[in-house]
């Protein structure tokens, strides 16, 4: 038997583009791949954000050959895909990692739910998600000729496998669709080597938890007693769940992993 284990979890010198990179678990995802050497791009659709988030995140990669750069753009749109896709394309002529993660929620009664409400998540969620795999494919196609696969990476949730607390209703609806598409992409591009998996996230700290559970945005200094609670691990998850996660996914470690969503959650999905 042959092995080599050395670098099993390298992702140094690969190109990656880490959508809705400005916060949140986007930002914990690049945190993760710029400490380990990877040259990180981050996209969202405020382009002050994603310039400060940008210039803090490229000090992790300091020393260790990472950088991080903002493309800001909206993905909610086949125009702000493709055109996304064409800043990347001016300067980059590969892409080895694609994490979709820009995301929308809204939260209304079922007897008030607005139609505004469906339509902004599902066109983030799943439409752009779609479109700018789609827009990537020339610099994925070509990063899978050298000697690793390309990766795509879709966040979706665990309220896409199990029903959410809150009246999410577009929300996890949009989730369950992009675990679905994972697999749909999977079968398609796995024969080119572009590896598409999923993560389903559970409780994070993030911006989106903190208003659905009334903390108004804030994520430190935060009590999440309420969401932990339930919770087998008994809290939420930390940067390091999330970018290790991805990390394996990116790496030579998770290239036999294909077409699959893996919950993150700390055992919530388990529980059920």
């Amino acid at each position: 038997m042959s092995t080599n284990f050395q670098d099993l979890f390298s992702v140094r010198g690969k190109v990656a583009l880490v959508t809705g990179g400005s916060r949140g678990i986007g930002e914990m995802i690049a945190a993760g791949l710029l400490a380990h050497g990877a040259k990180v791009y981050i996209s969202s659709r405020k382009a002050d954000a994603c310039a400060a988030t940008a210039r803090r995140l490229s000090e992790l990669g300091e020393g260790r050959g990472g950088t991080c750069i903002a493309l800001p753009a909206d993905l909610s749109t086949v125009e702000g895909c493709t055109h996304l896709a064409a800043e990347l394309a001016k300067r980059e002529a590969r892409l080895d990692i694609l994490v979709n993660n820009a995301g929308a929620a809204w939260g209304a009664p079922i007897e008030s739910f607005p139609e505004v409400g469906w339509d902004k998540v599902m066109d983030t969620n799943v439409k752009g998600v779609f479109f700018l795999t789609q827009q990537c494919l020339p610099l994925l196609r070509a990063a899978a000729q050298g000697p690793s696969p390309a990766r795509v990476i879709n966040i979706g949730s665990v309220d896409g496998i199990k029903s959410a607390s809150f009246d999410s209703y577009s929300y996890g609806a949009s989730k369950a669709a992009v675990h679905h598409l994972t697999r749909f992409l999977a079968k398609r591009l796995t024969p080119e080597r572009i590896l598409v998996n999923a993560i389903a996230p559970g409780p994070y700290p993030t911006w989106m938890l903190s208003t659905g559970v009334g903390h108004g945005g804030a994520t430190d200094g935060v009590d999440w007693s309420a969401v932990t609670a339930s919770n087998p691990s008994g809290r939420v998850g930390t940067p390091e769940d999330i970018a290790g996660l991805a990390i394996f996914l990116s790496s030579r470690a998770g290239e036999y992993v294909v077409g699959q969503t893996i919950a993150s959650d700390g055992g919530v999905v388990a529980s059920l």
